[in-house]
């Protein structure tokens, strides 16, 4: 099991996955919104994901939990 951190204060526009989704390292998988950009958020490794912490338009701060995969 492991998690998916954000790596910078931001709200969260897009979530492109859903629970139970089988994921691949690289793959898109949220876009976040940053003082007007848009940022794509990276899987680095591959698995399925058991649980998506945030949903659209949370604002998250740097290191919190996006989602668990297992």
């Amino acid at each position: 099991m492991s998690e998916i951190v954000t790596n910078m204060a931001a709200n969260v526009w897009k979530i492109l996955i859903n629970e139970g989704d089988q994921i691949e390292d690289g793959q898109e998988i949220a876009i976040m919104e940053s003082m007007k950009m848009e940022i794509p958020v990276i899987a680095e490794e591959s698995g399925v994901v058991k649980e998506i912490k945030v949903k659209e338009g949370d604002f998250v701060n740097d290191g919190d939990v996006l989602l668990i995969l297992e």
